[in-house]
């Protein structure tokens, strides 16, 4: 019988690998609080209406990527494909926004998504998150992108790109869609098969399609600019004012659409060149409309969320450092089999003291003790003769040399030089 292995589209973050999420997630945690932002968990399934009217039934995570199915109820159950819906809805069920208070919240962990695999991109993926809600002015706006910017700052990404656009909202929108629906209807043989099913019910998306024909016909599109209501203009002048006044630069994009319905007004990524055709590391915008959507009444919300994949290849492509590698600082060795109980009790003593600590518990040879002590700062050695004197051998793994010390003095000795 063949060993099971992971679905398709999944992996395992093994050791060698999850100390550097860590990094990151503990990088964007310090930015995060830097900013006001508080931590929040969501579940990870939600009821599928959640994702149906918040991220709209029209895009191609609902219409095709969502992992969906009924529950012992008959309930039926996602599990969750991105995490500004789920934050909204607690926002709305916990009164976080009750009598125009406003929230900032983060979060980070998995989202599900069936999609094609690809070089950073999972089925299983993981996120981190932030959403800044009941706030409707653009400065708002530039704290989110300023905030998304600090933390790959921190990371030291290079060679990133700031992308921005407005999406209009309900009311210039329409407008523009018909516009839209006019060009596209005129250069509907050069169209891809999901652009011409996407021409009438959601043309934006149009612009956001892969495919070279469908790019090169997008490129002569109607500008959404020329369509832009009033507040919707101004709305953007001050964000692009507030993000030239904080010093950053960036590329306006017209087809940038994003790829779920409830963007309006702001719309903006930050591309790597360093990850070929699918390059955002991150993005996010706007989404007045999304409370309402999901019967929350009018909470204006704007957010970002980053891929932890994609940001870790990144960082090893582009040479970034993660820190130090965890690992442990002293090994405590068993020079024979009578004194493994001491060995194991100091061993518990210098991890309640806070430094990290091994030895072995399989009766291993103390050759092959002192082999895994190898790879640590300090090595403890206690055998008959210390357990007779009540002393312990500390050895200096860089350099070789050892010492006998009072066994009640260890801790301290070891704590003032690691």
């Amino acid at each position: 019988m063949p060993a099971i292995s992971a679905p398709r589209g999944t992996r395992d973050i093994l050791p060698s690998e999850s100390w550097k999420w860590s990094y990151i997630v503990q990088t964007a945690s310090k930015a995060m609080k830097d900013f006001g932002f508080s931590e929040i968990h969501l579940p990870i399934f939600e009821h599928t209406e959640l994702f149906s009217r918040g991220v709209g039934e029209t895009t191609d995570i609902v219409e095709k990527e969502m992992y969906t199915f009924n529950d012992r109820g008959g309930r039926s159950i996602t599990l969750r494909p991105e995490a500004t819906a789920g934050v909204m809805r607690a926002a709305i069920e916990n009164n976080l926004c009750a009598q125009g208070a406003s929230a900032k919240l983060w979060n980070w962990g998995p989202m599900f998504r069936h999609e094609r695999p690809q070089k950073g991109r999972y089925r299983q993926f993981y996120q981190i998150d932030a959403e800044c809600l009941g706030i409707a002015g653009p400065m708002a706006d530039v704290e989110v992108i300023a905030l998304s910017i600090e933390i790959f700052r921190r990371l030291g990404l290079k060679n990133l790109e700031v992308v921005i656009n407005s999406v209009g909202c309900e009311k210039c929108r329409p407008v523009y869609r018909q516009k839209l629906i006019d060009y596209f209807t005129s250069r509907k043989s050069e169209l891809c098969g999901t652009c011409l099913d996407r021409l009438d019910r959601n043309p934006l998306r149009i612009l956001d399609c892969k495919n070279e024909s469908c790019g090169r016909v997008s490129d002569g599109a109607p500008d959404i600019f020329d369509s832009l209501c009033d507040e919707c203009r101004e709305h953007f002048a001050e964000v692009r004012a507030g993000l030239e006044r904080l010093g950053f630069t960036y590329t306006l994009n017209k087809r940038l659409v994003r790829g779920l319905d409830y963007y309006t007004k702001t719309a903006y990524e930050i591309l790597s060149g360093d990850l070929g055709a699918q390059n955002a590391v991150a993005g996010g915008g706007r989404y007045d409309n999304l409370a309402s959507a999901i019967g929350g009444g009018k909470i204006p919300g704007v957010g970002f969320a980053c891929g932890l994949d994609r940001v870790a290849l990144v960082m090893e492509e582009q040479g970034c450092s993660f820190g130090n590698m965890p690992g442990v600082s002293v090994y405590v060795a068993a020079l024979g089999d009578d004194v493994r109980g001491a060995v194991q009790a100091l061993t518990y003593e210098l991890r309640k003291a806070g430094i990290s600590a091994e030895c072995d518990t399989s009766g291993r040879s103390f050759k092959a003790q002192m082999k895994s002590a190898g790879t640590c700062r300090f090595a403890c050695i206690i055998g008959a003769d210390e357990a007779a004197n009540d002393t312990v051998s500390v050895k200096d793994m860089e350099d070789g040399s050892q010492v006998s010390i009072p066994a009640g003095e260890a801790v301290s000795y070891l704590k003032g030089r690691i």
